[in-house]
């Protein structure tokens, strides 16, 4: 397959008007002939992973419904992302199984692909805890990450935990050996969180939420990560974080900032009453919250937090390197996230206004 006369997206080289060679895998750079798909006037980009989802459509990974397995991967690749990791939230032991087993036993997938699990919880800050379930919290627990690792197939590629509750020190040596960790939901001040670093977390989780602010005297996580070379992650639809956050983000973390969605259920639905790790929420006017009034996660998709990011001043380049390449990296998904011979052919089309026109999973035309 050629596609031919767009503007592609290579790597260190930004957009360059050639065609793009590929079967499963890319195979080729240049000019290729005729014939193919007809990119003209189109941004010619790597597929968007989304490495922080818990869900969309009315169907979230917590469940552990198999079934939504297939509403999610063509919700993802309808919105150009090609890779994503099944988000889990904070509860008990069987029912993350549950849903780890239903990620083991997911079959072919009519859209994006499930490159993996990320466990958001439970192994947070009570007092950080944002729309999590305080009463499945639990202490950080290598031997429980294990048996979760184990039932999803050695799925997990991502867990959060707060570095200041008792047992994380523990935890961070020996799970960042299996899989990357990131500090989120925490109290933690930059040493403490500095120190996590030091013992081989690489990641932070949705930068600025459920994590203290920057102070000049105590810069806390972000200070930390910044400091450390981690990569970070941002919710990018302009209400967990301001437009003018962003920019600074961006700056602060040249090359290491993912954009994501953190979409929950009610993502691609209606405003109305829907749950979150058993918690009730309200999805109204686009946000959405907890009934107390705590904002929960989004509603938007990878491709909308790129559309946004532009909007907000961040460069399309920048953007798209953020939804491709760097959550590839974070995630340590070295077969995707960039247009290079060799990776997978996860390949989407976007028209001047950043809309999807199509999408490639693995070099099969899945959006037309």
């Amino acid at each position: 397959m050629v596609i031919t006369n767009g503007r592609v997206f290579l790597p260190r080289r930004g957009f360059v008007d050639c065609d793009l060679g590929f079967g499963e895998q890319i195979e080729a750079v240049g000019e290729l002939g005729s014939g193919g798909y007809d990119a003209s006037g189109c941004y010619v980009v790597p597929g968007f992973v989304d490495i922080h989802s818990h869900g969309a459509m009315d169907r979230d990974f917590s469940d552990g419904d198999g079934g939504a397995m297939d509403v999610l991967s063509a919700y993802y690749a309808a919105n150009g992302v090609t890779s994503f990791l099944a988000t889990t939230m904070t509860l008990k032991e069987p029912e993350l199984t549950r849903a780890m087993l239903c990620v083991r036993e997911a079959g072919p997938l009519p859209g994006a692909r499930c490159a993996g699990v990320n466990l958001e919880g439970p192994f947070l800050s009570y007092a950080k805890r944002g729309a999590q379930n305080p009463d499945n919290l639990h202490r950080p627990d290598a031997g429980m990450f294990e048996r979760l690792d184990a039932a999803s197939g050695g799925a997990v590629r991502l867990v959060t935990v707060a570095p200041e509750v008792e047992g994380a020190d523990e935890f961070i040596s020996q799970v960042s050996r299996h899989c990357a960790v990131s500090l989120g939901h925490t109290e933690a001040d930059y040493e403490t969180a500095r120190a996590a670093y030091s013992l081989g977390a690489s990641h932070a989780t949705h930068l600025f939420n459920a994590m203290p602010p920057i102070h000049h005297r105590d810069t806390g996580v972000i200070g930390a990560a910044f400091d450390c070379g981690a990569t970070v992650e941002l919710i990018c639809d302009g209400l967990h974080v301001s437009p003018p956050a962003v920019r600074m983000a961006f700056s602060l973390f040249a090359g290491r900032l993912a954009l994501i969605s953190d979409s929950l259920r009610c993502a691609g639905m209606p405003d109305g009453d829907y749950e979150l790790g058993g918690l009730p929420i309200r999805l109204s006017g686009g946000v959405a919250r907890l009934l107390d009034g705590t904002i929960a996660g989004s509603c938007i998709s990878v491709g909308e937090a790129v559309r946004r990011a532009v909007s907000f001043g961040v460069p399309l380049s920048t953007a798209v390197e953020a939804a491709s390449g760097v959550p590839a990296r974070a995630a340590g998904l070295t077969d995707c996230g960039e247009l290079s011979a060799g990776k997978r052919a996860d390949i989407v089309v976007l028209d001047q206004e950043l809309n999807v026109k199509a999408v490639f999973v693995g070099g099969r035309q899945v959006i037309m």
